[in-house]
């Protein structure tokens, strides 16, 4: 007799926005009164057009779906914002934000790390290397990272991006990543993924994922 393994039930829709709302209220204030504005300012302005037009029916009934979409948009919007901003500072955030990038981009976090919790992760894909620095001081990881690189993956492009507040912040890690130039074909990714196995493995572990407790960070 085979016994088998229940998978784990998915959420419903209604309880993962509810679960976003009450994450993201505590990160934003005055949440509720946003989206209302949103929503009576959206609604306001089509409406009015339907009533100059004299078509006050369609254009109520176009209102209404107009703002309930844009109040989403903007919902969605504020979630996201308040996701990065919760993790925002702490060790391994980096890591986080780039394991969710979407599409033929392989992450291996805290290619290296230092006493002072700095971290070098890199990201291997069409623009070839990306080595990713955070953490106080990283740009001497960095350096010694990119010449570990270097000698493992000769002639293929390196670049570094170090994680800050000002220039690429945690929000904006991702869409900085994504907009490097493409200078391998995907056979060559391939071919640099394997030669990159014969680096030696950092002896530091990254720390568990800085995200809140089932809190997945969003997409793109």
């Amino acid at each position: 007799m085979s016994l088998k393994l229940q998978e784990p039930k998915k959420q419903r829709w209604y309880v993962q926005i509810k679960e976003t709302y009450k994450f993201a209220s505590a990160e934003v204030s005055f949440l509720a009164l946003r989206l209302l504005g949103v929503f009576a300012v959206v609604f306001g302005i089509v409406f009015a057009i339907g009533v100059a037009l004299d078509l006050t029916l369609f254009f109520g009934i176009l209102a209404f779906g107009t703002a309930l979409l844009s109040t989403t948009f903007f919902f969605g919007k504020i979630a996201e914002n308040a996701a990065y901003s919760s993790i925002a500072g702490q060790v391994g955030a980096a890591a986080s934000v780039l394991n969710a990038i979407r599409g033929a981009w392989f992450v291996t976090p805290a290619v290296g790390v230092d006493k002072n919790q700095n971290m070098v992760h890199r990201v291997v894909g069409r623009p070839g290397i990306i080595l990713v620095g955070e953490g106080s001081r990283p740009g001497v990881l960095l350096a010694e990272q990119r010449k570990a690189h270097a000698r493992y993956a000769q002639g293929v492009p390196i670049h570094e991006i170090i994680v800050d507040d000002v220039e690429v912040t945690i929000s904006n890690l991702q869409k900085t990543v994504k907009k490097l130039n493409k200078s391998l074909r995907p056979a060559e990714v391939t071919q640099v993924r394997n030669r990159l196995k014969a680096l030696p493995q950092t002896a530091l572990p990254i720390p568990k994922g800085p995200l809140p407790q089932g809190r997945k960070m969003p997409r793109r």
